[in-house]
């Protein structure tokens, strides 16, 4: 599922709130296409909340990115049903396109 369209960032920001009911596992993709500027560096974590989102704790962290790349994350410890992916992009005048996709995984009942 497609989490985070493929577009051209330049500051911090985050997905807001994802409610997902009754997840087991998250197995994550991060694409980053291009990346631009003096020393870019971007940073993109899942984070979940157990306070609707009052405050949020991370989950897993992807490698922090300096030029094009893709990583996947597999998330298999367990999560609130209030989730998000945040990013940080640092250095002078980056950018970063990039995009976040993932699959979750839910309970299975018998």
């Amino acid at each position: 599922m497609k989490i985070l369209e493929s577009l051209a960032r330049t500051t911090n920001g985050n997905t807001g709130d994802l409610r997902v009911s009754g997840g087991e596992s998250i197995r994550a993709q991060l694409n980053v296409t291009a990346a631009s500027g003096t020393s870019p560096a971007l940073t993109v974590v899942i984070e979940d909340s157990l306070d609707s989102g009052a405050t949020w704790n991370t989950l897993g962290s992807f490698t922090q990115k300096t030029a094009a790349a893709r990583e996947i994350l597999s998330i298999t410890t367990p999560f609130a049903e209030n989730l998000r992916v945040s990013w940080t992009i640092a250095g002078s005048n980056a950018s970063f396109t990039f995009s976040v996709d993932w699959h979750i995984s839910t309970r299975r009942s018998n």
